[in-house]
């Protein structure tokens, strides 16, 4: 099938550079690239740029509205968040894995994805996704490549079907590992809150904490 988008073939295992550097500058430079992660394709973009961030809104076809974020490291979580003992301990046991947590937002926190000071940030297991957030600072837009309303995306054909020349890469390294969005949980306090039921399942969270 012709793509209007161009897609590139990437290796989950061993992500080659060249290619993780293409997607870079592309969101460096305002873009938008559809990647792998290790629960269902996702819609990149740059979360400090504004205009990126409208972009991904616009593609989707939603309004304004709170978006995840990937991170490369629990480090960048600190950066960007109040991390509470709660959250820390939930990190530890579950990333990088399925696992979005939400925490309030330190003022270095891309403004445009926020939802009332707070932010969902997620390490996720899948190295092209984690090397695509490292190569521009540590942060990724990380919601899925859908139209709002619509089935996440296993695989990149999927996410293409629906996005198909409004994006302007996609990284195409086979379906992913769980095809299911991630659970999001609130961790801002000292009790933990389940705010979507995704691959983690309540029984296993509450088995740790």
């Amino acid at each position: 099938m012709y793509w209007k988008t161009k897609v590139l073939k990437i290796s989950s295992s061993n992500p080659e550079p060249n290619i993780i550097n293409k997607a870079s500058t592309i969101l460096l430079n305002g873009g938008l690239v559809i990647y792998p992660t290790d629960t269902v394709y996702g819609l990149g973009a740059d979360p400090f740029n504004t205009e990126a961030v409208r972009k991904v809104y616009l593609v989707k076809g939603r309004g304004p509205s709170p978006l995840p974020i990937l991170i490369d490291s629990i480090e960048s979580a600190f950066r960007v968040a109040y991390v509470t003992p709660l959250a820390e301990r939930l990190m530890e046991i579950f990333w990088p894995g399925p696992l979005t947590i939400v925490l309030k937002a330190r003022s270095e926190a891309p403004k445009e994805v926020l939802f009332k000071y707070t932010i969902g940030i997620r390490m996720p297991n899948h190295k092209v996704a984690l090397m695509l957030a490292r190569s521009i600072g540590g942060l990724i837009v990380g919601t899925s490549a859908n139209l709002h309303g619509h089935p996440s995306p296993r695989n990149v054909n999927d996410a293409l079907a629906q996005l198909n020349g409004h994006v302007d890469l996609a990284l195409d390294s086979g379906d992913v590992i769980h095809g299911i969005a991630s659970t999001v949980v609130d961790a801002t306090g000292s009790e933990l809150k389940i705010i979507r039921e995704g691959v983690l399942k309540a029984e296993t969270l509450k088995k740790y904490i």
